[in-house]
């Protein structure tokens, strides 16, 4: 996610869907040639650079306070690796995935500017052992025995055109990243760079693996209400609480109620007068079921497992083992 000067907090005048298709348009139009790819490619860059990166590094302050904890499936993926490995998290974030497992070295990598300074902060801090079977919060969390993530560290990246050697790393991660890229072709170069991070396998050795998560359209039960059939690019707003107001604690039931006192506390962080709160408006592509799988095979990868969990499709994939390579190569 890239820095930008702009702050973009109203809807563009089209909507993500009409905006998306424009874009699609202009790379397959009969004008053809590097100078029509070029042109292209700065359209979707410049709608991004307004409704993805602009908007992370305004509100990154705000967006990593409510990211803290890992994903379940995430870190367990992140402590089943070898001890000694070494792994991606492409678009890091605040980097809460980092010191998940202390027995790997990992990098993490964030086109925001911001993020990345918060991921180094983190980085730098004494934590507590993350992601344990208690689902413990992650990154910042100071306590006893902490101690900084020294096998950790970071830095500003494209993930479109990552700085990593290639075929170098035991794993990868991105989770919640690929949705942002406004064409399917760019969606697809970016699990591109992916696989060519990763190691290539052998007869007598499993290749690299990387773990993708994105949105899924089907969630139907989600408080979101998006499902089959609905449309696929959207603008998701994010309501920049700048002027929350305190308020009292509330006070127990005789029957120590918990139920209630949840309630009531979930009702004071919607506090506030929210016209007055900017909005930013984030592009998503909502995957349906089955994309991810298409995107990784037309990256040139092999789907290992896929599935769904907490309304995103999640793929775990690889390179093809490097005979085969070999052998389309001849």
């Amino acid at each position: 996610m890239a820095s930008s000067s702009a702050t973009p907090s109203a809807l563009p005048s089209l909507s993500a869907t009409e905006a998306v298709a424009k874009l699609a348009a202009a790379g397959t139009e009969t004008e053809t040639g590097p100078a029509a790819a070029a042109a292209a490619e700065a359209q979707a860059e410049a709608y991004e650079r307004a409704h993805v990166h602009g908007v992370y590094e305004a509100i990154a302050p705000h967006f990593s306070a409510t990211r803290y904890k890992p994903w379940p499936a995430v870190g367990s993926f992140l402590r089943s690796q070898a001890p000694g490995a070494v792994g991606l998290d492409v678009g890091c974030g605040n980097g809460k995935y980092l010191g998940v497992n202390p027995d790997v070295f990992m990098v993490g990598s964030d086109r925001s500017h911001s993020l990345i300074s918060l991921a180094r902060d983190r980085c730098m801090q004494p934590q507590t052992r993350q992601g344990d079977a208690a689902g413990a919060g992650t990154g910042g969390e100071a306590g006893r025995g902490g101690r900084p993530v020294v096998g950790a560290d970071v830095l500003v990246a494209d993930g479109l055109s990552l700085p990593f050697r290639e075929h170098a790393a035991d794993f990868v991660i991105c989770v919640a990243v690929i949705h942002h890229l406004s064409t399917r072709a760019r969606r697809q170069e970016a699990i591109r760079q992916l696989l060519r991070c990763v190691k290539l396998g052998e007869a007598d050795r499993t290749g690299g693996q990387v773990l993708v998560y994105v949105w899924a359209l089907e969630q139907g039960t989600s408080r979101r209400g998006w499902d089959e059939g609905g449309e696929q690019d959207l603008l998701v707003p994010w309501v920049l609480k700048s002027q929350q107001k305190k308020q009292p604690k509330p006070q127990k039931s005789p029957r120590g109620d918990k139920a209630q006192a949840v309630g009531d506390r979930g009702s004071a962080t919607q506090s506030g007068d929210a016209g007055s709160d900017p909005v930013f408006q984030r592009y998503y592509h909502l995957y349906r079921k089955g994309e991810l799988e298409e995107d990784v095979l037309a990256a040139g990868g092999v789907v290992v497992s896929s599935g769904y969990e907490r309304d995103n499709w999640w793929v775990m994939a690889t390179n093809k083992p490097i005979q085969q390579v070999q052998q389309q190569q001849q």
